[in-house]
């Protein structure tokens, strides 16, 4: 991505020098002849870096990095101060402004180059460990949310098999029913005498088959009937009654 400079300096000619310099590089370039229109340029365009001139009349170099420093738009933004004064205590003045880096005039394309290089270098690393920090932070909720319905489902399995075997135990309780009566018809027509004793145990026989072969096919619609969603709406109107 193409990375805007912002250049403040009142030499019209070595302004535009500095912008073909980093034209050159492949930077987009927006100037400004003086510390004012700078600043306005600094709040609207909001630069990736700004090179800026201290010696400038009305509001100087010092004044602007001051009321860059001094915005919540605009303190985070590198400055670069340039300069033909090199005394120490200017230097010095300027760093505790909040100055990222001084270049002294005259200076090469070389030096510019280096200094904005290693400055917007600086800032892309936060950055991109910012970016990082985020991509594994959404990852972890990913995953948070994936156990949570992994844990979701399998405690529906389970409330699943505990209803099952609650519906299979009751269906077996109800088959040994019509087979007690199936086994006391088969000992009775042992022992029957009559046509109409005989007849009688038979219907028997044959009403508890019929029975037993109703609740074989109940079993049989087991599986399909508790499913998680036929199971929860039994539940919810006191069909099945389960306890966890």
């Amino acid at each position: 991505m193409t990375k805007k400079i912002l250049v403040i300096e009142d030499e019209v000619q070595i302004c535009s020098n500095i912008q073909q310099i980093l034209g050159l590089s492949d930077f987009q370039t927006i100037s400004a002849n003086n510390g004012l229109d700078g600043l306005r340029l600094a709040k609207s365009e909001k630069p990736d870096l700004i090179c800026c001139d201290i010696m400038m009349p009305d509001l100087d170099g010092y004044g602007v990095l001051k009321a860059l420093r001094e915005d919540s738009e605009t303190d985070s933004i590198p400055v670069i101060l340039l300069t033909a004064k090199v005394e120490r205590s200017d230097l010095r003045y300027g760093m505790e402004l909040g100055a990222d880096d001084y270049i002294t005039k005259p200076f090469s394309p070389e030096e510019l180059l280096k200094a904005i290089q290693m400055r917007l270098a600086r800032v892309a690393k936060p950055t991109l460990m910012k970016q990082k920090y985020e991509k594994e932070r959404q990852q972890n909720i990913k995953l948070k949310q994936e156990i949570q319905v992994s844990q979701q489902k399998l405690e529906e399995t389970k409330q699943l098999a505990d209803m099952r075997n609650e519906v299979l135990e009751k269906l077996l309780q109800d088959l040994s029913n019509p087979l007690s009566n199936i086994n006391m018809a088969v000992h009775m027509l042992k022992q029957v005498q009559s046509e109409n004793d005989r007849d009688r145990y038979l219907k028997i026989l044959q009403e508890e088959y019929d029975r037993e072969i109703m609740l074989l096919n109940e079993m049989k619609n087991l599986q399909a009937l508790l499913t998680p969603e036929n199971a929860k709406i039994l539940q919810k109107f006191n069909l099945l009654h389960h306890s966890k």
